[in-house]
């Protein structure tokens, strides 16, 4: 097993190093033209289930299907505009970031190369590669995949492309809670709450900060699979832990080990508090996306829908945003979450 980092305090964070409102507005510029604008859905039968009007945010919809398009894409921009434009882009990610960071590099006409656990979801790994991307796998258990992406970086003079714990990435991904709350107001609607789901909790961050301006008596929640529910421990507790495990839920885009640094500043002050599901939970929630709702949903971009559902988001007389996060799931996972089971 790999040692484990010291963890930061809080307050040990460089305020320079924290993102704002203004940088939000910044990345909507760049991501203007190249991001899709994803709809804010409502569902009649929803609201009758829950007794909340539901807003439903299907990031899913997303170029590269997933809301990790928005961070990589305001990162690599800016990067390739500088005067340190680099030779190449490394990342380190599960999946989802893996072909933000693919997708984006190859819009700017640099080479990405994206540092995988060897157990990542096929489809996300054929994805990657299907950006032009070159992928490098790892054991998630046995090596720290920084440590590889920083060695990568080092020999091909590359920029490392964070999944989460990076300014320019926390302000692309708070662009799509800026579109929820003006999607809003043009159905009448302001939520009451919000619930996202949270890995290393960078769109969260990017959703608290978008919100704290646009819609500030908001309630913002994370949603985790159970086990796995560093982000909501963190804030009881009020400072960073870790989860015991590095794997064993389905949800493969949550499994972070604890909060980001500049993430969990950016959420301790700002979120209300998370919720944690099981893995029977998300696939019930997959099911329902499916069938009702009609979203394909990968099991981590299920995970607020399933809070909500099971009640351990109580919107009952209120409006609740549910941001939808991704889509990139096999197809055998996926069958199997909406025949009734868990991969």
């Amino acid at each position: 097993m790999p040692s484990t980092p010291s963890l930061q305090t809080a307050a040990e964070i460089p305020t320079e190093r924290l993102p704002t409102f203004a940088d939000i507005e910044a990345a909507a510029g760049r991501l203007a033209g190249h991001a899709v604008v994803t709809p804010l859905l409502t569902n009649a039968e929803l609201d009758r289930e829950t007794g909340a009007r539901v807003l439903i945010k299907p990031e899913m919809l997303q170029r590269t299907c997933s809301f990790k398009f928005r961070g990589a894409y305001n990162k690599i921009s800016r990067l390739a505009v500088g005067p340190e434009r680099p030779r190449a882009v490394v990342a380190y990610s599960s999946g989802n970031h893996a072909q933000g960071v693919a997708a984006a590099a190859a819009l700017a006409g640099i080479p990405a190369v994206i540092v995988m656990p060897s157990d990542a979801p096929a489809i996300k790994v054929s994805n990657t590669k299907g950006y032009g991307a070159e992928v490098i796998l790892y054991d998630r258990r046995t090596e720290q995949r920084e440590e590889i992406a920083a060695r990568i970086a080092a020999e091909r003079s590359a920029a490392i492309i964070p999944p989460y714990e990076d300014p320019d990435v926390i302000a692309g991904q708070g662009t799509a809670a800026r579109e929820i709350v003006l999607q809003a107001r043009e159905i009448g609607a302001v939520p009451d709450l919000l619930v996202a789901p949270c890995s290393g909790g960078g769109l969260l961050a990017g959703t608290a900060l978008a919100m704290e301006t646009l819609s500030p008596n908001t309630r913002i929640y994370s949603a985790e699979p159970e086990g796995f529910d560093d982000m909501r421990r963190s804030l009881a507790a009020g400072r960073r832990v870790e989860n015991e495990a590095v794997s064993g839920s389905f949800c493969d885009a949550l499994l972070a080990r604890r909060p980001g640094e500049i993430t969990f500043e950016i959420n301790r002050k700002r979120l209300a508090g998370g919720v944690a599901v099981t893995d029977a939970e998300v696939a019930a929630a997959m099911e329902y996306a499916f069938r009702v709702l009609k979203l394909v949903t990968e099991p981590g971009g299920a995970v607020g829908l399933a809070a909500l559902l099971t009640g351990k988001l109580d919107a009952r007389g209120r409006t609740v945003a549910v941001l939808c996060s991704g889509g990139n799931v096999d197809a055998g996972t996926f069958c199997k979450a909406v025949g009734g089971g868990t991969s």
